[in-house]
């Protein structure tokens, strides 16, 4: 079909990072929100090009969900959008099944053209119960309530950064395809650091960094992890929420790309038996008024008493909140400590296979390294169980806490079964929604075998959360 009358926006690369920069600049100065409101609306009403915003919202476990609203209906509605909940995964019964969708206008994105069509601009929502509150399920929303009353009342900026790994493997909807393949092919066995140029995986990995920047990710650097076909492109610190929204986006921007090459990125933690797994290590810390709070130059490893006390409490719940950091069957494949799996309940400013890590750092950069997560995980759920037990948790009184022999859980069934009778999970989510997660993890646990076994095995991956497909949930 000839596109010749169409006039659907579509900036250069350079336009759109200087745009979603500034925007970026908007978040991290508070820019009241009725001001970055009104200018959105103002944007969107002049530029004629644009013909829809996709607003994006995650379900409780993390799955990206994205609707599109004609731009001159939401600029006539944006207060009054709402949705059918009893399809998504995790959010309510039929009998109650509307929502609400807000629109958060700070977290507005200019999107590549070429990857997510001509015309568009990106908005993440917040769903709203339908007495105007927010959503209990809507994780996003929770993270972004708790930072903020943190910010109000101690003046603290709660700041993130994720080191993502994934795979990227021959033929469109690789994942899909598996209980067909019962394998997946590598496009690339060059391993650590090691792609020539032009090779699929050295242009997907550029390719990908090419849309991060434009989309103001702030990019640090990329590479092939040790893995064959495996990957990690790194990018600055931000404060929290928006530093999940950039999972999100991470994980969306590479399955794009991917799936444009005719290829799979895949975030499954381990979907190769033999070689490393993918993680998502989480580094954190805490600011107040530009200061880090986590730096101490006096310190043990230079981090301050707040810190270390961070750390005490992580590894005190490191049991209770492990299925929240490692959300999926295929998850306990990757904490196998022969693989530098960081399966032991420590800190260390060295040893990978502690769950945490304190990085070598300076006034600026000092923070605390979280290894456990798996990329498959609902990232609002990680950032939120770590700061608040990191901040509000307890502190166990076991002897050496920071060097005891106490490990992780090697299968979904001891995750579920911790979380379920923690005390600490009920407090950190309500005991409505954590009863609907744990549901959700049984459900998926029980459409697999048991014992993980030598080799992954196909309902891992069809049951996953993040390959869900509802044809075959509803075959079993």
């Amino acid at each position: 079909m000839s596109t010749d009358l169409r006039n659907f926006l579509a900036l250069s690369y350079e336009e759109l990072e200087d745009l979603n920069l500034k925007a970026k600049e908007q978040r991290k100065n508070r820019t009241p929100v009725h001001k970055i409101q009104e200018e959105r609306l103002k944007y969107l009403t002049g530029e004629k090009r644009i013909k829809a915003v996709t607003v994006l919202f995650s379900d409780l476990e993390g799955r990206l969900h994205m609707l599109d609203y004609d731009k001159k209906f939401l600029l006539k509605s944006w207060d009054n959008l709402t949705f059918d909940g009893s399809s998504i995964r995790g959010f309510t019964a039929q009998r109650e099944s509307d929502l609400r969708l807000g629109i958060d206008w700070c977290s507005f994105y200019w999107a590549p053209a070429d990857i997510f069509g001509n015309g568009k601009v990106l908005v993440f929502g917040e769903v709203i119960d339908k007495d105007g509150s927010p959503y209990n399920a809507d994780i996003r929303g929770v993270l972004k309530g708790y930072a903020e009353a943190l910010h109000k009342k101690e003046g603290y900026t709660l700041n993130a950064a994720n080191e993502i790994e994934g795979f990227l493997f021959k033929g469109a909807e690789a994942e899909r395809h598996y209980h067909e393949t019962t394998k997946f092919e590598y496009v690339n066995t060059g391993g650590y650091y090691h792609s020539l140029p032009g090779d699929p995986l050295r242009t997907f990995i550029d390719t990908t960094a090419e849309v991060q920047r434009a989309m103001g990710f702030q990019n640090e650097k990329d590479h092939p992890e040790v893995a064959p076909s495996q990957f990690e492109i790194n990018y600055s610190y931000s404060e929290v929420v928006n530093a999940a929204d950039q999972i999100q986006l991470y994980k969306l921007i590479c399955r794009q790309v991917a799936n444009k090459m005719g290829l799979t990125a895949s975030f499954l933690p381990k979907p190769v038996v033999g070689v490393n797994g993918s993680g998502m290590h989480t580094n954190v810390s805490i600011s107040e008024n530009g200061k880090n709070l986590f730096w101490d130059p006096k310190g043990e490893e230079k981090l301050s008493k707040l810190g270390w006390s961070f750390i005490d409490r992580i590894l005190t719940h490191g049991n209770d909140i492990c299925l929240l950091l490692n959300a999926s069957v295929n998850a306990y494949r990757r904490l196998d400590p022969h693989f530098e799996a960081p399966n032991q309940i420590k800190a260390s400013p060295v040893d990978r296979g502690s769950m945490i890590r304190i990085p070598i750092g300076n006034e600026k950069s000092m923070r605390v390294e979280v290894r456990s997560v798996s990329p498959d995980s609902n990232p609002y759920l990680v950032m939120y169980s770590i700061f608040k037990t990191g901040i509000d948790g307890e502190t166990a009184k076991i002897k050496n806490l920071r060097q005891a022999e106490r490990y992780l859980p090697d299968n979904i069934y001891t995750a579920i079964d911790n979380f379920q009778k923690a005390e600490w999970t009920t407090k950190l989510l309500g005991a409505d929604v954590k009863g609907r997660y744990a549901e959700l993890k049984i459900a998926s646990a029980d459409r697999c075998p048991r014992a993980l076994g030598t080799f992954v095995k196909a309902p891992e991956v069809q049951y996953h959360h993040e390959v869900y497909n509802q044809f075959l949930w509803n075959l079993f």
